[in-house]
């Protein structure tokens, strides 16, 4: 049998038939391992109904994140405290953009909800902005 003029002589292809099984082996063998690597499943929140949505709540929402971000209140995903003034600044002014474009369409126990909130806030803000941090850049609490 004559070879083709562009295939070196002496060298051939040898076929494992078995190498299908061997790849899928060794995909079955990293699926395993990684599945023992992986983190442990996150504890949910507790199940049950959620609130109904409403404008105090939104708000309220949008308040707790602002705190936080002041370094009011620990982070609950790590814990931590840690302080990012321009995003709860943000977080205020987003109340603040709420409170303006709902106006005329909120009860009255909405509007004072909102009113005390920012009010608070916006105190909270000030007091942290004068704070000095800790020399390890989270603010004392």
């Amino acid at each position: 049998m004559s070879q083709p003029a562009d295939e070196p002589q002496g060298k051939k292809i040898i076929i494992d038939e078995d190498w299908k099984s061997q790849v899928q082996a060794e995909k079955e063998a990293a699926q395993q391992a990684a599945s023992e690597k992986a983190p442990a499943e996150k504890p949910g929140r507790p199940k049950g109904p959620l609130p109904p949505p409403s404008l105090t709540f939104l708000t309220s929402s949008l308040g707790m994140q602002a705190m936080i971000a002041m370094g009011i209140l620990p982070n609950p995903v790590d814990n931590t405290v840690e302080a990012d003034l321009e995003q709860a600044k943000h977080l205020v002014d987003t109340i603040q953009m709420l409170w303006e474009k709902t106006e005329g369409n909120r009860t009255a126990d909405e509007t004072a909800a909102i009113d005390g909130l920012l009010h608070e806030l916006r105190l909270a803000y000030v007091t942290v902005q004068d704070r000095p941090p800790a020399a390890s850049g989270k603010l004392e609490v």
